[in-house]
């Protein structure tokens, strides 16, 4: 997408996504809380404690918030290519710990513990997905972590998802081996790849396998994790 679109869906962002996602029962709040979870208990596992981090394609700015305070961040920098959506993020966040920039007020400096993304490369042109992860490696310090979220392609209830969300439905999926290939191609080193989100509100009480099954390729996100080479 363009600035102008992005801006054109950015104070309907929330009811849009929401509309979306209600085959699922849940909100986006729902995924935003449960991947930064999952996030933290990775790295948990790999004893990694990041200060500081950036939220690539932060939108409307929810997400810093709970990567803050979950993961007891000093600072967290947003950074989105839609000044409306950052307009946004910054009436509705009030924790001075937490920048909204757009990428021409922001300049890499390898100086960050952790990147973080969601859903932002399906809305990326594949010509230009290399310059954005380009750019996150360089706000990263060497052994700096990089948590790319995408939507799963392979899942059957994603695509539903996709075709019902209006901004969606131009999006280029990025399939778990596109992605890996496309980060390693860019300097990073590949941790693991997790599958998350099988089972819909109805199934709730089948949530508690959601650890043992991160492996099938069958969930509705994925997560690769990666590392700038120290």
């Amino acid at each position: 997408m363009s600035d102008p679109e992005f801006d054109s869906v950015a104070d309907q962002y929330d009811t849009e996504l929401d509309k979306a996602l209600s085959v699922s029962g849940e909100s986006k709040d729902y995924f935003a809380r449960c991947r930064v979870n999952w996030l933290a208990a990775c790295l948990r596992k790999l004893h990694f404690e990041p200060r500081t981090a950036v939220d690539y394609g932060c939108g409307t700015g929810d997400t810093c918030g709970v990567l803050r305070s979950t993961l007891q961040l000093q600072s967290v920098i947003g950074v989105d290519v839609s000044p409306r959506s950052l307009e946004l993020a910054r009436e509705r966040n009030e924790d001075e710990a937490c920048k909204f920039l757009s990428f021409a007020d922001y300049r890499p400096s390898a100086d960050l513990d952790l990147g973080y993304c969601n859903g932002v490369f399906h809305h990326i042109a594949p010509s230009e997905r290399a310059a954005a992860v380009a750019y996150i490696y360089r706000t990263l310090r060497p052994g700096g972590l990089f948590a790319f979220w995408e939507n799963n392609a392979w899942s059957p209830a994603t695509r539903y998802v996709m075709a019902r969300c209006s901004f969606d439905k131009e999006a280029v999926p990025v399939s778990p081996a596109e992605a890996k290939k496309l980060l390693r191609a860019n300097g990073f080193e590949i941790l693991r790849t997790d599958f998350l989100f099988f089972f819909p509100s109805l199934l709730r009480p089948m949530r508690f396998l959601e650890p043992y099954l991160s492996r099938v390729p069958l969930g509705a996100q994925y997560l690769v994790m990666c590392r700038k080479p120290r």
